[in-house]
């Protein structure tokens, strides 16, 4: 019987194992994905209030030049900060493993 206690809790130890690092990987995508949509959501915000202001004001091409610029600008810092929030997080969870640097297939590292 303990002998078969012991084997279950040694599945169970390793399914979580395998749970956990699926559940970190949806994680990671998760954040990715915010930040892709941060930089695409700045940048057409941008477009949209300078298209509007020159439509109001006759203003073309200025208004939708410097919205996008803005927008831009907007959206780099609101990704700068979730990766900021992120690294904070690591930190935070003992995270102290040095990046990886991603090699090709095929190709040998420098």
């Amino acid at each position: 019987m303990k002998r078969l206690n012991d084997s279950a809790s040694a599945l169970e130890g390793r399914t979580k194992v395998e749970q956990s690092a699926e559940f970190a990987a949806h994680a990671v995508t998760g954040q990715a994905y915010k930040i892709i949509a941060e930089l695409l959501g700045g940048v057409f915000v941008g477009l949209g209030l300078g298209f509007g202001f020159d439509r109001l004001f006759g203003t073309s091409p200025w208004g939708l030049l410097v919205g996008v610029l803005l927008g831009f600008a907007l959206a780099i810092y609101m990704a700068r900060r979730t990766a900021n929030r992120l690294m904070a997080q690591a930190l935070a969870a003992g995270v102290t493993a040095k990046p990886v640097p991603y090699v090709e297939a095929g190709e040998e590292e420098d």
